[in-house]
Protein backbone atom coordinates (compact mmCIF):
# COMPACT_ATOMS: atom_id res chain seq x y z
CA UNK A 1 0.00 0.00 0.00
CA UNK A 2 1.24 3.48 -0.91
CA UNK A 3 0.10 6.62 0.93
CA UNK A 4 -0.20 9.80 -1.14
CA UNK A 5 -0.53 13.40 -0.04
CA UNK A 6 -1.24 16.12 -2.57
CA UNK A 7 -1.73 19.88 -2.39
CA UNK A 8 -3.45 22.45 -4.60
CA UNK A 9 -4.88 25.93 -4.18
CA UNK A 10 -8.48 27.02 -4.55
CA UNK A 11 -9.89 30.48 -5.11
CA UNK A 12 -11.85 31.91 -2.17
CA UNK A 13 -14.80 32.51 -4.49
CA UNK A 14 -14.78 28.83 -5.55
CA UNK A 15 -14.87 27.21 -2.11
CA UNK A 16 -18.66 27.05 -1.72
CA UNK A 17 -19.11 25.52 -5.19
CA UNK A 18 -16.27 23.03 -4.60
CA UNK A 19 -17.82 21.91 -1.30
CA UNK A 20 -21.25 21.54 -2.93
CA UNK A 21 -19.81 19.44 -5.75
CA UNK A 22 -18.10 17.14 -3.26
CA UNK A 23 -21.26 16.66 -1.22
CA UNK A 24 -22.68 14.83 -4.25
CA UNK A 25 -19.78 13.33 -6.18
CA UNK A 26 -21.06 11.52 -9.26
CA UNK A 27 -21.43 7.77 -8.58
CA UNK A 28 -19.46 6.84 -11.71
CA UNK A 29 -16.54 8.98 -10.52
CA UNK A 30 -16.58 7.27 -7.12
CA UNK A 31 -16.70 3.85 -8.80
CA UNK A 32 -13.73 4.75 -11.01
CA UNK A 33 -11.72 5.86 -7.97
CA UNK A 34 -12.36 2.47 -6.38
CA UNK A 35 -11.76 0.57 -9.64
CA UNK A 36 -8.35 2.27 -9.87
CA UNK A 37 -7.32 0.89 -6.47
CA UNK A 38 -7.68 4.15 -4.50
CA UNK A 39 -8.88 3.76 -0.92
CA UNK A 40 -9.38 6.11 2.04
CA UNK A 41 -9.52 9.16 -0.27
CA UNK A 42 -10.03 12.38 1.66
CA UNK A 43 -9.79 16.06 0.76
CA UNK A 44 -9.24 18.72 3.45
CA UNK A 45 -9.59 22.50 3.12
CA UNK A 46 -7.30 25.01 4.91
CA UNK A 47 -8.63 28.54 5.13
CA UNK A 48 -7.72 31.38 4.93
CA UNK A 49 -4.76 30.08 2.90
CA UNK A 50 -7.27 28.40 0.56
CA UNK A 51 -5.38 25.15 0.14
CA UNK A 52 -6.80 21.71 -0.54
CA UNK A 53 -4.92 18.73 0.85
CA UNK A 54 -5.78 15.29 -0.54
CA UNK A 55 -4.82 12.02 1.09
CA UNK A 56 -5.38 8.56 -0.34
CA UNK A 57 -4.03 5.05 -0.19
CA UNK A 58 -3.14 3.17 -3.36
CA UNK A 59 -3.55 -0.60 -3.01
CA UNK A 60 -2.85 -1.71 -6.59
CA UNK A 61 0.29 -2.87 -8.39
CA UNK A 62 0.46 -0.37 -11.29
CA UNK A 63 -0.11 3.20 -10.12
CA UNK A 64 0.71 4.79 -13.49
CA UNK A 65 -1.54 2.33 -15.31
CA UNK A 66 -4.43 2.89 -12.93
CA UNK A 67 -4.06 6.67 -13.18
CA UNK A 68 -4.07 6.38 -16.99
CA UNK A 69 -7.24 4.27 -16.77
CA UNK A 70 -8.89 6.94 -14.64
CA UNK A 71 -7.77 9.75 -16.97
CA UNK A 72 -9.22 7.89 -19.97
CA UNK A 73 -12.69 7.57 -18.42
CA UNK A 74 -15.11 10.00 -20.14
CA UNK A 75 -17.21 10.62 -17.01
CA UNK A 76 -14.11 11.33 -14.92
CA UNK A 77 -12.94 13.72 -17.63
CA UNK A 78 -16.25 15.60 -17.40
CA UNK A 79 -15.92 15.73 -13.58
CA UNK A 80 -12.43 17.19 -13.92
CA UNK A 81 -13.76 19.77 -16.41
CA UNK A 82 -16.13 20.96 -13.67
CA UNK A 83 -13.61 20.87 -10.79
CA UNK A 84 -10.36 21.99 -12.39
CA UNK A 85 -11.39 25.63 -13.08
CA UNK A 86 -12.03 26.00 -9.33
CA UNK A 87 -8.51 24.85 -8.46
CA UNK A 88 -5.24 26.79 -8.57
CA UNK A 89 -2.20 24.55 -9.06
CA UNK A 90 0.87 25.43 -7.02
CA UNK A 91 3.46 27.41 -8.94
CA UNK A 92 6.17 24.91 -7.99
CA UNK A 93 5.04 21.37 -8.68
CA UNK A 94 6.41 18.37 -10.52
CA UNK A 95 6.28 18.06 -14.31
CA UNK A 96 2.82 17.00 -15.44
CA UNK A 97 1.28 17.41 -11.97
CA UNK A 98 -1.98 19.24 -11.39
CA UNK A 99 -2.11 18.47 -7.67
CA UNK A 100 1.43 18.77 -6.25
CA UNK A 101 2.54 15.41 -4.87
CA UNK A 102 3.99 15.60 -1.35
CA UNK A 103 6.76 13.55 0.22
CA UNK A 104 5.80 11.38 3.17
CA UNK A 105 8.21 12.13 6.00
CA UNK A 106 6.49 10.35 8.91
CA UNK A 107 3.84 7.70 9.53
CA UNK A 108 2.63 5.91 12.65
CA UNK A 109 -0.12 3.28 12.88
Amino acid sequence: MQRHGQLIGIGAEAIAEYKALHEEVWPRVLRMISDCNIRNYTIFLKEPENLLFAYFEYVGQDFEGDMAKMAADPVTQKWWEVCMPLQTPLEKRGPGEWWAEMEEVFHHD
